[in-house]
């Protein structure tokens, strides 16, 4: 599909955080999400978390990051629906990588 606008996929990010389980949600609290165009290393990934997981924490991290690829994310979607529902999961499984979870995991529960 034609990507959206910075702003539209913003909005679309949002919502996604919205829909977080309560069991995850806690751990956004040191979380920053950012919206690039696309990966330089890997160019067709869709989500990148960055941070060290809250099960592995000591004390005294920097804030997580969560990446989003906005064309990435646009490119595998055949409209806007598609890309609100991958646009979900990839945030899903990126803030449960926050939360611990590793791919495995996610790919039983079917956010892999």
């Amino acid at each position: 599909m034609e990507p959206l606008s910075r702003t539209e996929f913003s909005e679309l990010v949002a919502d996604a955080l919205d829909l977080i389980p309560d069991e995850l949600a806690g751990v956004l609290d040191n979380v920053v999400v950012k919206i690039r165009d696309r990966s330089l290393d890997e160019p067709d990934l869709l989500g990148l978390y960055e941070g060290v997981p809250h099960t592995e924490r000591t004390g005294g991290e920097g804030p997580d990051v969560v990446t989003l690829y906005r064309l990435a994310l646009c490119e595998i979607c055949d409209g806007l629906d598609d890309l609100r529902h991958e646009v979900a999961v990839t945030v899903l499984h990126e803030v449960a990588h926050v939360a611990g979870i590793d791919d495995d995991r996610l790919d039983e529960l079917g956010y892999a």
